[in-house]
This record gives structure tokens, C-alpha cells and sequence, in this order.
């Protein structure tokens, strides 16, 4: 699974981005570090958007059947 590249642009923000791959499926982790703030995450058909102190809107890959978000950590997975 490709990283959306709004996701792809936060690294220059300090927040860290990682893509896990693994046999049966693959995982992106966005961390964007709970100091920052509560992370809140909201899907509206293909769109995500994910808000804290900067706000980040992107289509949702078509392989991720999972999004959510704990403790500042954005999880994408399928």
C-alpha cells in the first residue's frame, strides 16, 4: 500500500510516517506524537481526514479496509 501523499508531506512537519509489509496484508503508521494534541480521524466515502493541530485530507487507498486512530498513531491497514 502506497503512503497518501499529504502523509507523504508530514514527515517535513516531524511527524514520522513508516509503511510495514507483510505476507498477508500491509500496514502504514502514522505517528503524530500525542503531545501534539487529541487526534481525531473521520472517513466520508473515499476521503480521510485526519485533524490536530494541522489538519490532513486525502483519498483513502482502495486497500485500506481499516482506519483508525489511538493514542496519536494513524493506522491504515488492509
Amino acid at each position: 500500500m502506497k503512503v497518501p501523499q499529504p502523509l507523504q508531506n508530514a514527515t517535513e512537519r516531524g511527524i514520522v510516517t513508516r509503511t510495514h509489509e507483510y505476507e498477508d496484508g500491509s500496514v502504514i503508521v502514522v505517528d503524530f506524537d500525542v503531545t501534539a494534541g487529541d487526534v481525531t480521524v473521520e472517513v466520508e466515502d473515499d476521503t480521510v481526514i485526519v485533524a490536530n493541530d494541522q489538519q490532513f485530507e486525502f483519498v483513502r487507498p482502495p486497500e485500506a479496509t481499516d482506519v483508525s486512530v489511538k493514542n496519536g498513531v494513524l493506522t491504515l491497514s488492509d
